[in-house]
């Protein structure tokens, strides 16, 4: 089953027509007369693609991007205006949008659109589901161990990290097995790994 499609627009015959083209593609489909009608069902854990107006009443397309940016839901939008600018398309793009098309819109490339935008959502969640089970393995740690593995990921050798935090050679190593056992990495490279995808972007 599909991921569903939200279309955004206080126009209805705009909303009927988008409604039949990705029915028709197979596509399940919601629609919203306003941003707020959207707000109100949306949770972090909705999945899909949002199209999404510019210029409606109430709160507008951008401002509703970013209090979806602001409440963690992470759905790919495409824009789709009919008074489409620079600065709003620049404005847009910025803050996450995958594409900015402008009404009347062929509908072939918005479906081309709708395409790439779920597969830019499935990569997202592969994204935040890896970060997750890298962060819960990680959590495992005491503070010593991350310390270790902290300077271990900086290149320190086993020796270094003793000298530096006082604690003999045996120690450390015995520090690293453990911090390998815990976080299940097979080595030092995919520990690196492990410890990246949880850095701060």
């Amino acid at each position: 089953m599909r991921d569903k499609i939200f279309v955004v627009d206080d126009d209805a015959a705009v909303r009927d027509s988008l409604r039949m083209l990705l029915k028709a593609d197979g596509h399940d489909v919601a629609t919203f007369a306003s941003a707020q009608e959207f707000l109100d069902v949306c949770t972090p854990e909705t999945q899909g693609c949002v199209i999404l107006d510019v210029k409606m009443p109430g709160m507008d397309g951008p401002t509703l991007q970013e209090e979806l940016n602001r409440r963690a839901v992470r759905l790919p939008i495409v824009f789709l205006s009919g008074q489409g600018t620079i600065p709003i398309t620049v404005r847009t793009i910025k803050a996450g949008a995958v594409d900015f098309l402008t009404k009347p819109v062929d509908g072939s490339e918005l479906l081309a659109c709708v395409r790439d935008a779920l597969k830019a959502g499935m990569a997202a969640q592969e994204l935040d589901a890896d970060r997750n089970s890298s962060a819960s393995r990680l959590s495992t740690l005491t503070d010593r161990e991350r310390e270790i593995m902290e300077l271990t990921i900086e290149g320190r050798t086993s020796k270094e990290i003793a000298r530096q935090l006082a604690i003999s050679y045996r120690t450390v190593e015995s520090h690293r097995a453990h911090i390998l056992r815990k976080t299940g990495a097979a080595n030092l490279i995919e520990l690196a790994r492990l410890a990246s995808q949880t850095a701060p972007s």
